[in-house]
């Protein structure tokens, strides 16, 4: 299992940035995938949660109306596309392939840097 992310960088607050995962080694369409972040001392969150067919998606409270969640099958892919970002969004963002809408065990990308900041 392989999943790398991209799309991270320096944005000011207001602006937007695309995630992307790419996913490789697994039946891709057959996981749930998630976005998670990791703000400096602090817990690593879900931000958001797409089904493997990507008809249901779920968001953390904070994000929700400005990001989404999205993935395309065909290209092995899930993305996360960020509006409206705040400085309070600045973290590192992973992406999670697992079995199961609850299963806590999963595999990890490396994570991108993300930071909003004027």
């Amino acid at each position: 299992v392989q999943l790398v992310e991209s799309g991270g960088g320096l944005v000011r607050p207001g602006g937007s940035l695309r995630l992307s995962c790419a996913a490789s080694g697994f039946t891709f369409s057959s996981y749930v995938m998630s976005w998670y972040r990791q703000a400096p001392g602090k817990e690593r969150e879900l931000v958001a949660i797409i089904s493997n067919g990507g008809g249901i998606t779920q968001y953390e409270d904070s994000v929700k109306g400005r990001f989404t969640i999205s993935r395309d099958n065909a290209k092995n892919t899930v993305y996360l596309q960020m509006n409206s970002l705040k400085p309070e969004d600045t973290a590192v963002y992973y992406c999670k392939a697992q079995m199961g809408w609850s299963t806590r065990e999963g595999s990890w990308g490396q994570g991108t840097q993300v930071t909003v900041s004027s």
